[in-house]
């Protein structure tokens, strides 16, 4: 795995009232929604970067409001029988 090194201002990084590790946990979460979203990494691929499962990413994605239309009609439903 390849790291990649962001630079945020520690007033962000105060002002979110999170621990650097809880703000690289979700701003991980976030980037990998985001590329899901772009239809630029499976949501596997994104979950197993995020160290969840496939399930539990795409019950995030809900949260994060990212749309799961991407996903076919046969996966949907393999998704939802998998929940």
């Amino acid at each position: 795995m390849r790291a990649v090194t962001i630079e945020i201002p520690e007033n962000i990084l105060l002002g979110s009232g999170q621990s650097s590790e809880e703000f690289a946990r979700e701003a991980k979460l976030l980037l990998l929604a985001k590329l899901f979203e772009l239809g630029r990494v499976s949501s596997g691929k994104a979950a197993e970067v995020c160290n969840m499962t496939r399930v539990e990413f795409l019950l995030s994605m809900g949260k994060l409001g990212v749309s799961l239309a991407q996903l076919d009609s046969d996966e949907l439903k393999r998704e939802i029988a998998d929940a």
